[in-house]
């Protein structure tokens, strides 16, 4: 079963993908497709940590956000 919070250890089958944004310190975060409508992400400097689990929909949004610049005001 698949549930927010679980240990992204846990899901075996998950591809982790990074940002080429990604520094040489790790600091980011990575996602993974993990059905046919979740995505999960975790940290990576705790890759055996937890993962949260969102859907599609949610990741779209984040996304589309962070290309639209809803999200600079956090970078500064």
């Amino acid at each position: 079963m698949i549930y927010n919070g679980m240990s992204a250890a846990a899901l075996k089958s998950a591809t982790w993908q990074k940002s080429r944004r990604s520094n040489s310190q790790g600091n980011c975060v990575e996602m993974a497709r993990i059905s046919g409508d979740a995505v999960a992400v975790r940290n990576s400097r705790h890759p055996q940590g937890p993962a949260l689990i969102y859907t599609l929909a949610e990741i779209e949004a984040l996304i589309m956000g962070a290309k639209d610049g809803d999200f600079d005001n956090l970078l500064c």
